[in-house]
């Protein structure tokens, strides 16, 4: 692609020309990266992802869901008996090979 020219408006805002935004899938609301590159500013998508931020509940069933043996599970249920829980009241899948 060929060189665009574009300037900087109001409040730094810059309006990337339409061929561009285009070629590269832009729209309005879209997030971006803008990286120092030395001689110039590099502008790449870029993905918000939502956190989950997971109670203790939640933690202890993972720990203990995804135990890979009897040993593991031990290990799980001390973990969860850390975190001021009882492995027997949490929902979840035991180890087969247990």
């Amino acid at each position: 692609m060929k060189p665009e020219l574009t300037k900087i408006g109001k409040r730094g805002t810059i309006v990337i020309p339409a061929s561009l935004r285009h070629h590269f899938h832009f729209q309005e609301g879209d997030l971006i990266i803008a990286e120092d590159h030395g001689d110039g500013i590099l502008l790449k998508p870029a993905i918000a992802v939502a956190v989950e931020n997971y109670t203790p509940e939640r933690r202890a069933e993972f720990l203990l869901s995804n135990a890979t043996d009897a040993e593991d599970y031990r290990q799980a249920q001390e973990e969860v008996r850390r975190l001021g829980l009882d492995p027997a009241k949490i929902p979840h899948y035991k180890p087969k090979n247990r």
